[in-house]
């Protein structure tokens, strides 16, 4: 499987199956949030550049990363209802740029996450 894929996107998934396979639960979540952020990046990105097919794949890794955060969240958790919501909000605005792609939304989206990712990670 790995052969159809680009040498970077080999690379790439190989070190983050090596990064899943040691963490813990926080770091876990880092790496969802590192992964969306990045995913977000390559998708606007993808769009000027008018590469459908990457701009397609980073808008289906960035829904994987929202996927694996939401069903994460604890439902014990005091903050459970706002993470739920937050991303909630962030997989509409991704699902809404598969049919209309929206940079700017995609882009406030990305901030989002940048600075929930500093305020928690850093």
């Amino acid at each position: 499987m790995l052969a159809l894929r680009s040498p970077h996107e080999a690379y790439r998934k190989v070190d983050f199956d090596a990064r899943v396979a040691g963490a813990n639960p926080q770091q876990l979540v880092a790496l969802c949030y590192e992964q969306l952020i990045a995913a977000l990046g390559s998708a606007v990105f993808a769009h000027e550049k008018h590469d459908n097919r990457l701009k397609s794949q980073s808008l289906t890794r960035a829904l994987s990363a929202l996927a694996a955060l939401q069903m994460g969240v604890s439902q014990d958790a005091a903050i459970a209802p706002a993470l739920l919501q937050l991303y909630e909000a962030a997989r509409r605005a991704v699902l809404d740029s598969v049919l209309t792609f929206d940079a700017n939304k995609l882009g406030q989206v990305r901030q989002d996450f940048i600075d929930i990712s500093r305020a928690l990670f850093h």
